[in-house]
């Protein structure tokens, strides 16, 4: 049986607009709970938070400012994210969000630390830089069919 190329077309179709939804789903979930562990647990910033070393300009910021724009920040990106609703937007809140974490939080190792996880000597930064691929990808080729921005451009 062989295929003809209207099948063909029609089978890259579907990939091109799954690809980006899965990518998108898998993304808003990372952020999503990361950022609602961090709003239920209150306005506060907890002690270890307090004490991270932050990149200059955001290190002017109280920890709780700091804690209550990372924790809304992450849920609220990753909700318009999942629906690709102003997609690079989101894309780009988050991946200013991940640069934050990687240089308070996961480059503690540093360049030893790429591919480490989780460490008696701290977190590394392979997750968060796998993150920082999967949404650069989503930035440059765009949310995909099956978001609210694809349904916004063809109007």
């Amino acid at each position: 049986m062989e295929i003809s190329s209207n099948d063909k077309c029609l089978a890259s179709d579907v990939v091109s607009s799954i690809a980006p939804l899965i990518l998108r789903v898998w993304i808003a979930q990372v952020f999503f709970f990361a950022g609602y562990g961090k709003v239920t647990q209150g306005l506060t910033a907890p002690e270890w938070f307090a004490n991270l070393s932050f990149p200059p300009l955001i290190n002017l910021l109280p920890a709780d400012i700091s804690w209550m724009l990372a924790g809304y920040g992450e849920v609220i990106f990753s909700l318009f994210l999942l629906v690709g609703f102003f997609g690079r937007f989101s894309v780009l809140g988050l991946l200013f969000i991940t640069w934050v974490a990687i240089y308070t939080v996961h480059f503690d190792l540093g360049f030893a630390g790429w591919d480490q996880i989780k460490t008696d000597m701290g977190s590394g930064f392979k997750i968060p830089l796998m993150l920082v691929v999967m949404q650069l990808s989503l930035f440059f080729m765009g949310m995909g069919k099956c978001s609210v921005d694809y349904l916004f451009e063809k109007k």
